[in-house]
């Protein structure tokens, strides 16, 4: 989608500073970091939002949680703990209509988190 801040940053049309990548998604530092480890992963594809990854995506779901424990384990999180967040639509605090996990940590993270 052209509109879409994530497709775009997926086929290189914005720059973004890129963690890592895998042939089905993306993760790059988030813009505005809530925490010292801030990345966001996403899927190249357009999926707006986790209602749509069906059973079907198995392939992809299994690639964004790679990219997780990947992720968690170069910045140095992986053995301190860490949070990921999916925010599904208004009043979860979606803010960009394309699924993305939110991978937060370097610090202690409180609850409830809202």
């Amino acid at each position: 989608m052209d509109d879409c801040v994530f497709c775009r940053i997926a086929s290189k049309m914005i720059g973004s500073d890129i963690v890592e990548e895998s042939p089905l998604a993306i993760a790059v530092r988030d813009v505005n970091p809530q925490a010292p480890v801030h990345v966001l992963i996403f899927p190249k594809e357009h999926l707006p939002s986790v209602k749509d990854l069906d059973p079907e995506r198995c392939d992809l779901l299994t690639e964004l949680f790679q990219l997780v424990n990947d992720i968690a384990i170069s910045e140095g999180i992986a053995q301190t703990g860490y949070r990921l967040v999916v925010n599904s639509g208004e009043d979860g605090g979606q803010e960009v209509d394309h699924v993305h996990f939110h991978l937060l940590g370097g610090r202690f993270m409180g609850w409830p988190p809202g």
